[in-house]
């Protein structure tokens, strides 16, 4: 099986729950996901969208597989964000969005599966500028599931 279509792990499935419950009571649930067309992001999608009350919309875009945190923030410059969403969310892969992380905040951090870093947009800021933006949260599975 290629990368592409590896499913999620046990690890991931726990992850995944485990975030959307952190999400929800944080006030930072997504009412859109663009996601990475893998398998493993789509799964992840599923299990977010099952826990967190709502019509959640999840778009996938195959050019989120793998992509550099240049090519994130071209495709985020060339989709247009729906305007009846509050809190958008992007499934992507690593290195990328550790490094989109690193650009967006100025700190280094590795993404290990279900790491979930929020942001929050500075006025009108555009997606291409870091200074756009301010890390609010970032949600490290293993931390949130030693404290349940």
């Amino acid at each position: 099986m290629t990368d592409h279509e590896r499913p999620l792990n046990e690890r991931g499935r726990r992850a995944a729950d485990a975030v959307a419950r952190v999400l929800c009571a944080r006030g930072y649930a997504p009412d859109v996901i663009w996601s990475s067309d893998a398998e493993r992001t789509i799964e992840t999608a599923r299990h977010l969208i099952r826990i967190i009350p709502g019509a959640q919309t999840v778009l996938r875009n195959s050019a989120l597989y793998h992509a550099s945190s240049d090519q994130i923030m071209e495709i985020c410059k060339h989709q247009e964000e729906p305007n009846e969403a509050r809190c958008l969310m992007i499934l992507a892969h690593n290195p990328g969005i550790s490094d989109l992380y690193h650009r967006w905040s100025g700190q280094q951090h590795r993404f290990p599966t279900g790491c979930c870093a929020v942001f929050k947009r500075i006025g009108n800021g555009t997606w291409a500028r870091p200074k756009s933006w301010r890390s609010i949260d970032l949600i490290l599975p293993r931390e949130i599931e030693t404290k349940s």
